[in-house]
């Protein structure tokens, strides 16, 4: 029988203990808090939205970080097997909006506690509050691992499942990494991804809490369009979030590391062509064209956001209507159409809700997850150089990895 440690109860952690107990393995699991899931039981605002039921190819295009490496493991372990596996353990599920699968009791605890019982009910070891601090490895061959505290754990195959580097309180420190780059593993260096970003314009704090809907925010390095994005944001003491921005993040943190001057341009009206916009604008000038600027686009835009784009545009804000010129309009429409912020950083990576980085995938095995440099080792999760935008992806990630190391590290045994 083979004796499997998973290093790491997160997501990936549990779903390969599970595997590889299911396929008869001895499995410890290990986790550095008092508790395992613990960065699931905040996923999804405590409901986990614990997969997404876009078609496969979709999947894939949703996570922009190395999703084609992941083709593999999703094929074997998809968001069907995900609904199916948690079906089984009694965990009921819901499509919503957007195809985000949660359970149906909207409760994160419920996701985790059935994986804890199914560990329990397989007989895996799960001791929790141990902090492992290295691989062991013997010719190139994973045979254990060590803890902080100098305790052994010997095994023929390990699981490294630690998670990034966000939300640290969660466990989630990067001691993946460290241990890694120890054998030999090349980290790519990790950035924060799924993380709201901090504005230069000082007005944006005036707009703290105003949410904007069905506007496109595109993201713009030396002035040069990168990524688009439609659906809602949100402005902040600090900027700006919100699932859109959350989108376009990851990209926007790599071009600020590597000294673009990065820009968000927002489309505040972009069911509207600029013809039709100078229409509907014509329309409100025209009904009121005896009040003041600041009064006259109501209609139009939140009333706190009325005066960034009268500024934006160059128009003072007392104006009287029938006063404003053809060129001022157009300016106004233009601003309406493309108001720009200017990124100056993301938030600090513990704020961020993944991270983009970590094992390069070029020395993992897409279909098993094992190590090409050292074997019996295996990866899954945040610790690889995998993520995905919001919306159930980044946990199917974790989960078709974690499947593929469980079921992996005891079937190549068996084949050898």
């Amino acid at each position: 029988m083979n004796k499997i440690v998973v290093v790491g109860a997160g997501p990936a952690g549990m779903m390969a203990a599970i595997k590889a107990a299911e396929n008869g393995a001895r499995v410890t699991l290990l986790e550095k808090m008092k508790r395992p899931g613990k960065k699931m039981l905040i996923t999804g605002k405590g409901r986990c939205n614990i997969t997404n039921s876009a078609e496969i190819p979709e999947l894939i295009k949703s996570i922009p970080g190395n999703g084609k490496f992941l083709n593999s493991c999703i094929r074997a372990f998809d968001n069907e097997d995900v609904q199916y596996f948690f079906n089984g353990l009694e965990v009921p599920t819901k499509i919503e909006r957007g195809g985000r699968v949660f359970p149906v009791s909207d409760k994160a605890v419920d996701v985790v506690d059935a994986m804890v019982v199914r560990l329990h009910e397989l007989g895996v070891k799960l001791y929790t509050d141990v902090r492992v601090s290295e691989i062991l490895t013997e010719n190139s061959r994973a045979v254990g691992v060590k803890t902080a505290d100098n305790q052994v754990f010997e095994a023929e195959a390990v699981i490294l499942a630690t998670g990034g580097a966000s939300y640290p309180g969660t466990g989630s420190t990067g001691d993946g990494y460290r241990m890694a780059d120890k054998i030999g593993h090349r980290v790519i260096t990790p950035l924060p991804a799924l993380v709201p970003l901090e504005l230069e314009e000082e007005w944006v704090t005036d707009l703290q809490g105003l949410s904007l809907k069905n506007v496109r925010v595109t993201l713009l390095a030396d002035e040069e369009k990168v990524a688009d994005m439609f659906g809602e944001m949100l402005f902040t003491h600090f900027g700006v979030s919100g699932p859109i921005i959350l989108s376009l993040s990851r990209q926007a943190a790599q071009l600020l590391a590597q000294g673009s001057f990065v820009e968000l341009m927002i489309d505040l009206k972009p069911a509207l062509s600029v013809e039709q916009l100078e229409a509907r604008v014509l329309r409100d000038f025209e009904k009121y064209q005896r009040k003041e600027m600041k009064n006259a686009l109501k209609d139009l835009l939140p009333g706190r956001l009325i005066a960034p784009v009268l500024d934006g545009a160059y128009i003072e804000p007392d104006r009287m209507v029938n006063s404003i010129t053809r060129e001022e309009r157009h300016r106004l429409v233009e601003v309406l159409k493309g108001l720009l912020v200017t990124v100056t950083k993301t938030r600090p990576i513990a704020e961020a809700i993944v991270t983009a980085g970590g094992v390069d995938v070029k020395e993992v095995n897409p279909r098993t997850m094992e190590s090409k440099l050292i074997k019996k080792l295996y990866f899954a999760g945040e610790v690889v150089d995998v993520d995905a935008y919001t919306g159930g992806y980044n946990l199917q990630a974790a989960f078709s990895m974690g499947a593929a190391a469980g079921n992996w590290s005891v079937w190549q045994e068996e084949e050898e």
